[in-house]
Parts: C-alpha cells; structure tokens; sequence
C-alpha cells in the first residue's frame, strides 16, 4: 500500500486483497465449494460470506463508527447513523466463478453523505487492482487509467450485461442490444459488472450498460469511470442513477451517442417511448421468436418462482 494514498483508501485496499486471498484460496478446488441460489440464476456462495466478514471486519476494525451496506448482510454491522458508508460487493460474478471462469472481482466503495469519495476493485485471478479517490484521478496497478479516445461508436467495443431474473423482459433487452449491437465494433458479456465499469476507465472498452444492478454492483465502479474521465449516469443520461437499477458508462463522446439508443428504454422514458419499446418487443421478429422459445422452455422446466427481491434501500 502507498503513503501517498487516502488513509481509508490504503484500509479499502487492505481488505479487498484480504478478501482476494480467499477467493485465491477457493478457485483452486471451486467444486467443493458450497452453493446455494437466491432465486434462479442468482447464486451465492460461502466464498461470498467468508469474503464480506473479511472485508467488513478490515473496514470496522480501523473505522467502527462507520455504517456497512453489503451485498449479503445489507445494514446488519457498522453505524446506523454514519455519514460514512462502505458499499461492498464482497464477489461480484459469482456465477463465472463457481464455474472456474476467471471474471470476478472484490468491490468497495465509501460514501460520504451520499457520494462515493473511495473506490477499490480487485480482480483477484489477475492481481488487477483500480483504485479511486474523488478529484485525485483513477489508477490500475498505480498507473494513472483514461478512459478511450475512441470517438465514433461504429470502432467501439462495448459491454452488457444480460438479463437473469424472474420478471426480466428478455424481449426489449435482445431489442435494445439488437439497437446497439449494429451500431458498434462488437458487444461483449462478461458477467461481473463491477469489473465492466473498471474496464471503461481503463480504456479497454469503450461504453457499458446493464439494468437491474445493485448499488454495491455500481458504486465503486461508477467512481473509477468519472475520475478517469468518463460519464456515467442511467439509461436518459441523469447522473443521480446509483439506485436507479440501470447503469450507462462511457467515454463522454461513447456516452453522448448511447444515450438517444438506450434513453428510450429506460424506465424513467417519455409514454410515447415505452409504447414504441413494448410494439417493437411484441412484434413478430425473428429475434424475438427465439427469446419466446427460450421462455417456452424455461416455463416448461422452472418451477413457478416469487418476484425477483428489490434491492435493500441504502441509507443515502
């Protein structure tokens, strides 16, 4: 750890390497590694518990008048009243893990009265570390990370997510990456999000987009993307998105050109847009018989599930 860096900061980095450790320890013999589902595809495992004590454990030991918001446990340890918040992803891509698929990664941030002022992602399988603190730039391995220069979205690389949950329409989400997809150099799904957005401020995609995210799935990123020059905000382009549930990121050119694609799916879109989404979903597309297929099966397969669970409210 530096001198150089915020004190909480060096704390941060701290614990998401202590978590890697365990992360490290487990990937090496991932199928005896306990796995339990909260509700279809949405998995979580005693990697992700021995990752969030860890974790919470550093952050309290040197700051324990501070609150905790954690994928896991949510507000259960800290300060309930703290004007300081650590949002913590304790194992974002548990799926690509539990599969021996090396794209995961440890997530924290600080909030300060509502804004993130810290970050830290750690991608344990490589030993990436990005690092962030509000208005002093953002950094991978000490190296000062931008965002791309890339300026048209035809020669851009850019990353989503896919939809997973009970609820989810698959139909507009294959519609909206069918809208991007034709429009850029190549579309890409890497599965942890934390990590995607790491990636746009670094400069190694150009723009990212996803829906249903959490704000520990987004908090830590969210600063590694601004103070490395980007934008981030949701689907319309409004930068107030942490608990929005959908995330745009870009270099500020990327971004300025996704927003009319992506703005008119937003949940927060005009009447006019919604109608026009729900019309080209419904319609008889090729695309769009092959996501009813899939559903098909997945109806005759699944049993019957409860709706997806709303994220915890964060204390901001």
């Amino acid at each position: 750890m530096s001198s150089n860096l915020h004190p909480m900061l060096n704390v941060a980095i701290k614990a998401a390497r202590a978590a890697g450790a365990i992360i490290n320890r487990a990937a090496l013999d991932v199928e005896s590694v306990r796995i339990s589902q909260k509700q279809i595809n949405d998995f979580v495992t005693e990697v992700d518990h021995a990752s969030e004590k860890i974790i919470i454990e550093t952050l309290l030991t040197a700051y324990p008048g501070h609150g905790i918001l954690a994928e896991e446990s949510g507000s259960e340890y800290g300060a309930k009243d703290s004007e300081f918040v650590w949002i913590i992803d304790p194992l974002d891509g548990t799926t690509n893990f539990i599969h021996g698929f090396p794209v995961y990664c440890v997530s924290i941030a600080l909030a300060v009265r509502g804004k993130v002022e810290q970050a830290v992602i750690y991608d344990p399988s490589r030993n990436d570390l990005f690092t962030a603190t509000k208005g002093r730039g953002a950094y991978l391995n000490e190296r000062r990370i931008r965002v791309s220069k890339r300026t048209q979205l035809k020669d851009c690389l850019i990353s989503t997510g896919f939809p997973f949950r009970p609820g989810d329409n698959f139909k507009s989400y294959l519609n909206m990456m069918a809208d991007v997809m034709q429009r850029t150099a190549g579309l890409r799904r890497p599965g942890a999000a934390a990590l995607d957005l790491a990636y746009v401020a670094a400069g190694f995609t150009d723009g990212f987009f996803e829906t249903g995210l959490s704000i520990w799935d987004v908090a830590a990123g969210s600063l590694l993307v601004t103070e490395a020059g980007g934008l981030v905000g949701n689907f319309t382009g409004e930068a107030d998105f942490l608990e929005q549930r959908e995330c745009l990121a870009g270099s500020p050119r990327i971004y300025g050109q996704l927003v009319p694609i992506l703005s008119k799916y937003s949940k927060f879109a005009s009447a006019g847009d919604k109608a026009a989404v729900r019309q080209a979903a419904a319609a008889d597309a090729p695309v769009s018989a092959e996501a009813e297929a899939a559903a098909d099966v997945e109806r005759d397969t699944s049993a019957p599930q409860a709706d997806a669970p709303k994220s915890e409210d964060a204390p901001f």
